[in-house]
């Protein structure tokens, strides 16, 4: 009888590069950061290699002496590959390739495979190809014979695939068609905003690090049964759904591309559209993983990357997430926020919170309003109920007496 075979895809051991520039700096941090991205991506961590030099190595990433130690921990431990925790330039990348035999990729291209495995709308996937070919292009030479090498594995997946072997010119005009593409998404996505401009309802973008738990934030209070996993960058694709807050004013909530650090600018770029709906919306709902002891630099990384998106004049609501898995005594404060609250999305604590929180945050937008309709002009009380709050309504002989709060916007439109 004859032996079953069972076939199974190479798995990649990798060995983690990183440069440390002086005491205090965060090395470390950052290549844990690194191997959850890895693991993400569907490779193991099999060993990790700090430098401390003053700078990266502008031809080899690490220097001689250090690249000899690298070369046999890769015969040592069976590694097939390994990552640099920064972006390599083309020469680094050729020569590391050289020097070291062996599969060489960086944080941006782990970064890449991982959007084009979780990539699933049109948009999504025009954007991940788009900084994929934009990533190659200028790295052809270098990722030929990288990815000759397995002929698989992490850097390999998505659109971007078959189009290694394509000269740059033919990639330039690939990035052409793209960019048409991506601009007709975005003239869809225009029209979708101006009829929610029209309807007065406010829409708060849910920002944050990735793996913070806005996804479980969004499921929880709208149930939308999006993706909500324990990994980075577990949703990359908007999703928008409405909720209606407990005095019944409605609010529409979109779930955003987590930040990262270290997050290459052509990579923000090519997921500006992403982030529009962010710029287009009237809050922040910036969601914090306050059980990470990395918090501080978290929160630092997502303000810089939306002063970087030109982001930055909303009302903040910091949400200090987690709650639930703090072990300590931590003191939560976030000095650029407008409101700040806590609450553990996963069991529900604090969440009534939260919307308390977000009434008043549209209270405060909105213009208190009394006044007495005539019965011919009832029309205009259900405006008031659907887009703004109604405190009082009372039927008298006159008419309907109210007293309400109301987006400024429709306030002119209700007092004639």
């Amino acid at each position: 009888m004859a032996e079953l075979i069972e076939l199974k895809e190479i798995e990649e051991r990798v060995i983690l590069l990183g440069i440390s520039t002086g005491e205090g700096d965060d090395a470390w941090a950052c290549l844990d950061e690194l191997e959850d991205l890895v693991e993400t991506a569907g490779a193991v961590t099999v060993a990790r290699i700090v430098q401390s030099r003053e700078n990266v190595h502008p031809g080899t990433y690490f220097g001689k002496g250090k690249l000899e130690e690298v070369k046999e921990r890769i015969w040592e431990l069976d590694a097939t590959g390994v990552v640099c925790d920064d972006e390599l330039s083309p020469a680094q990348l050729h020569n590391l390739e050289d020097a070291l035999d062996t599969k060489v990729m960086d944080r941006t291209m782990v970064i890449l495979d991982i959007f084009a495995a979780r990539a699933n709308t049109r948009e999504g996937k025009i954007q991940v190809e788009l900084a994929q070919l934009k990533y190659r292009a200028a790295r052809l030479v270098g990722l030929r014979s990288s990815l000759s090498r397995l002929g698989g594995g992490i850097g390999t997946r998505g659109p971007g695939e078959k189009k290694l072997e394509m000269d740059r010119r033919l990639i330039h005009e690939r990035i052409g068609q793209l960019k048409a593409e991506l601009k007709e998404v975005e003239r869809h996505r225009e029209v979708q905003r101006r009829q929610r401009e029209k309807s007065h309802i406010r829409v708060a973008a849910i920002v944050g690090y990735t793996n913070a738990g806005k996804s479980t934030l969004l499921n929880h209070l709208t149930h939308a049964g999006i993706l909500a996993e324990d990994k980075l960058f577990a949703t990359l694709d908007p999703t928008t759904r409405s909720l209606t807050l407990p005095q019944g004013q409605r609010i529409l909530l979109t779930d955003t591309v987590g930040f990262i650090r270290k997050l290459p600018h052509h990579l923000i770029e090519a997921f500006k559209s992403t982030l529009e709906e962010a710029r287009y919306s009237q809050i922040i709902l910036h969601v914090v993983d306050c059980s990470n002891p990395q918090m501080d630099m978290q929160m630092h990384v997502v303000y810089d990357t939306l002063k970087e998106l030109g982001i930055m004049d909303k009302t903040v609501v910091t949400v200090f997430n987690k709650t639930d898995k703090l072990d300590r005594e931590v003191i939560l404060k976030d000095l650029t926020a407008d409101y700040q609250v806590k609450m553990s999305a996963k069991t529900g604590q604090g969440v009534d919170a939260l919307l308390e929180l977000l009434e008043t945050v549209l209270r405060n937008e909105q213009i208190y309003l009394e006044k007495v309709y005539p019965y011919s002009q009832a029309g205009k009380i259900q405006a008031v109920r659907e887009y703004g709050e109604l405190l009082e309504e009372e039927y008298g002989e006159e008419g309907i007496s109210i007293k309400a709060y109301v987006p400024a916007e429709l306030y002119g439109q209700l007092v004639l």
